[in-house]
């Protein structure tokens, strides 16, 4: 009995793995574009944005100017937590102002990725249909680790080579080695945060909500933290990548915190996998009531029944990141004081004060984030059609422009809504702490000026979806775009042609700046082109169900 213990433990564990190998083979030849996409857009935008910094800040003393932007609760908040601001190196502008910014898309990757090879899957019938052959229990979800992280290693080691070869002063190779170290250490948490969510959500969009919803509290709690005295920033995987102050002192400890989370996360997931059934999640979707509504019959009762807990969740998550943003506004005023290297900056931002300048920015950079949730809505009736569920309904009374009305609508009017929760966010909070009552609404009509910028990314992914529906995915590029311009065209002072091939860069910068409704019933006119698109494309195409 001794003797054959061990054997049998052995034995049960190749079962449980018999396949692994084959699965990742398969995996990797589904993202052989996809997952190379992802690590040169990463990759190419870190190096370019290193190479524009030294072509920005060629003097010592321009630099020092940056570091006084930090230097303040809320250029903490944006950026990082402020290391090496006595001398602000290249190499320290780098770890303060990009390392987070990059690791949050590495995050994302990494969730999207997962839930991909796993709970989409599942719920797609095709997993089932992989688990009658030879193999594993466990071998899908092992299978998905390791293609996930190894992207992640090969994402670290590419913006080591690149940022290492660049030869900008002060970006040394070992600096460099730890930069892509620590995102890969980001990359790999939310890789095993996204293999429990697999297991706990029975649903693909529940799954990736769940893990996005965590790595949006990571970063909310990196940005609380580096305001105040840094304790919070403790508990945020991305927080901890910027405490390895990378270029500064090179700490490679910080990262073990990674390493350990990430060990604990996956075994917790492959432990959770043995207690649910295939297909099924271990919170399973509550009965509904015995009939439906007239409403949940239509088109557009559907569309929102699907994406009702999403837009709740993002809804609470955008409200929240408005009220912290809204927090610094009281901040900004004492910040700004008799720093004059802030008081050129925000002399860049149009308005007579220093709240209603600050809010301009920050709602930019909300606005960016809403569309996020925009792009995510529009992939929701490509799930329905490869999942085979679009079928069944058009088959019925329903009509394909119909059908999709419902999904456009809720996309549009839920970027909507996200853009009004997070104003009155900023705007109740920035109007508590300044003392003007009416700041609040020159928020709220400050953020719904970009609805127009919101429904362009929205009619972009619908485009895509009517004409070339397996290329949906760029539709993140004019996202990911909008976001790096609205967040570091300020603070890099890039370009204005950069600025004007962004949606959101003609959208007039309330409430400072006078209103112009030219650019923004430009703005409606091309996104309505879009949609009149993907709805002509849609009609003429056959569904795809593979």
């Amino acid at each position: 009995m001794t003797e054959t213990a061990p054997a049998t433990g052995r034995a049960e564990s190749e079962s449980t793995f018999t396949g692994t190998g084959a699965l990742v083979r398969f995996m990797v030849r589904r993202d052989r574009v996809r997952i190379p996409v992802w690590l040169l857009a990463l990759g190419l935008s870190t190096a370019a944005t290193a190479s524009n910094l030294t072509s920005t800040y060629t003097t010592a003393e321009g630099r020092q100017s940056r570091a006084s932007l930090v230097d303040s609760p809320a250029g903490a908040a944006f950026s990082g937590p402020g290391y090496g601001l006595d001398d602000y190196t290249y190499g320290a502008m780098m770890a303060n102002e990009l390392l987070g910014f990059v690791a949050i898309f590495a995050g994302l990757m990494s969730v999207l990725l997962v839930v991909r090879h796993t709970r989409a899957e599942e719920e797609a019938g095709r997993a089932e249909l992989v688990r009658a052959g030879v193999v594993g229990r466990h071998a899908p979800l092992a299978a998905a680790v390791l293609v996930v992280g190894g992207a992640n290693v090969a994402l670290g080691a590419l913006v080591t080579l690149l940022l290492g070869g660049s030869g900008i002063e002060t970006v040394t190779w070992s600096g460099s080695l730890l930069f892509g170290a620590g995102l890969t250490a980001v990359g790999l948490v939310f890789t095993a945060v996204a293999a429990v969510t697999a297991q706990v959500s029975e649903y693909g969009r529940g799954a990736s909500g769940l893990a996005g919803a965590l790595l949006a509290a990571a970063y909310t709690l990196r940005a609380v933290g580096d305001m105040g005295g840094g304790a919070l920033s403790w508990l945020s995987p991305i927080g901890w990548a910027q405490a390895t102050k990378v270029y500064v002192d090179d700490r490679w400890w910080p990262l073990a915190l990674s390493v350990v989370l990430t060990g604990v996360l996956l075994a917790a997931a492959f432990a959770l996998a043995t207690r649910r059934d295939v297909g099924a999640g271990l919170v399973p979707p509550r009965p509904g009531p015995r009939t439906a509504s007239a409403f949940l019959g239509t088109p557009l009762g559907l569309a929102l029944r699907l994406q009702r807990t999403s837009l709740v969740w993002w809804g609470v998550s955008m409200a929240g990141l408005g009220a912290v943003y809204g927090a610094f506004t009281g901040d900004v005023e004492e910040a700004i004081g008799d720093n004059e290297a802030l008081q050129e900056w925000v002399a860049t931002v149009p308005g007579a004060s220093l709240s209603d300048q600050f809010v301009g920015v920050i709602v930019s950079m909300l606005a960016a984030v809403c569309a996020i949730q925009a792009i995510l809505a529009m992939q929701r009736p490509r799930a329905e059609e490869t999942g085979g569920r679009a079928e069944p309904v058009l088959a019925t009374a329903v009509s394909r422009t119909r059908w999709l009305a419902g999904h456009t609508a809720v996309a549009l009017a839920g970027g909507t809504l996200m853009l009004l929760l997070s104003g009155l966010g900023a705007g109740a909070v920035g109007a508590v702490v300044v003392g003007d009552a009416g700041l609040l609404p020159r928020t709220v009509g400050a953020a719904l000026a970009y609805a127009p910028a919101v429904w362009i990314t929205a009619g972009a992914a619908l485009a895509l979806f009517g004409l070339a529906p397996r290329a949906l995915a760029l539709a993140w590029a004019v996202v990911v775009y909008a976001v790096f311009v609205t967040t570091f065209g300020g603070l890099l002072r890039l370009p204005q042609w950069m600025d004007a091939l962004s949606p959101f860069g003609h959208v007039p910068m309330l409430p400072g700046e006078d209103m112009r409704w030219a650019p923004l019933l430009i703005l409606s006119a091309i996104a309505a082109g879009l949609v009149a698109a993907g709805f002509a494309a849609f009609r003429r195409r056959d569904l795809d169900l593979h």
